[in-house]
């Protein structure tokens, strides 16, 4: 935790993009419901979704991020609920939110736990690292990097909806590369 509270304690929170599966896709969300913001970190994804008038919840194990969120989602009166809290499977409520947003985080043992608290007809938006990189960037732990499909794996009791992962493929210097994107639906 304390790793997370440095960064995050050096980090403008204005300086931040949503993740790009999210704002990509941005016409799939829905015009009212519940959103979680997983390991959000500072919280572009929370503001984003609260700005598009989802109630949103955000977890991180960093209170700094956390209180970052906080101020800015009072100051620009955002539905925002920032909660610190370690991240394990179970965090989880069955059936609680319409949209989760999960972002270049990965704990593999919480796939089903991330599936179970989508509602029916619910949306994941989910982006990380891969191991097949066209730079050594980090992260480098494979711990933190998926193989070649394994997001469609981990969630395959979801419809995919979106998935790109261009890997090695074409002109490496150009696309989206080093990480997956994904979309799925729970039916």
């Amino acid at each position: 935790m304390s790793k997370w509270n440095s960064i995050y304690n050096q980090s403008d929170p204005v300086c931040y993009p949503a993740a790009q599966v999210l704002t990509d896709n941005d016409f799939l969300l829905p015009t009212i419901g519940t959103a979680l913001d997983l390991a959000c970190g500072l919280g572009a994804n929370a503001v984003f979704l609260a700005k598009q008038g989802l109630a949103v919840t955000a977890w991180d194990i960093s209170v700094v991020a956390i209180d970052k969120l906080t101020a800015q989602a009072v100051r620009q009166g955002l539905n925002i609920n920032a909660c610190q809290q370690k991240i394990e499977a179970d965090s989880f409520t069955e059936c609680s939110f319409d949209v989760i947003v999960v972002s270049r985080f990965l704990d593999r043992t919480l796939s089903d736990a991330i599936i179970g608290a989508l509602k029916p007809d619910g949306l994941l938006f989910y982006q990380t690292f891969t191991r097949e990189k066209t730079s050594p960037r980090p992260p480098n732990n494979p711990d933190y990097l998926l193989v070649c499909n394994e997001l469609l794996a981990l969630f395959s009791p979801l419809r995919a909806v979106f998935y790109r992962e261009n890997g090695l493929i074409g002109n490496p210097l150009r696309g989206l590369r080093n990480e997956v994107q994904f979309v799925g639906k729970k039916m």
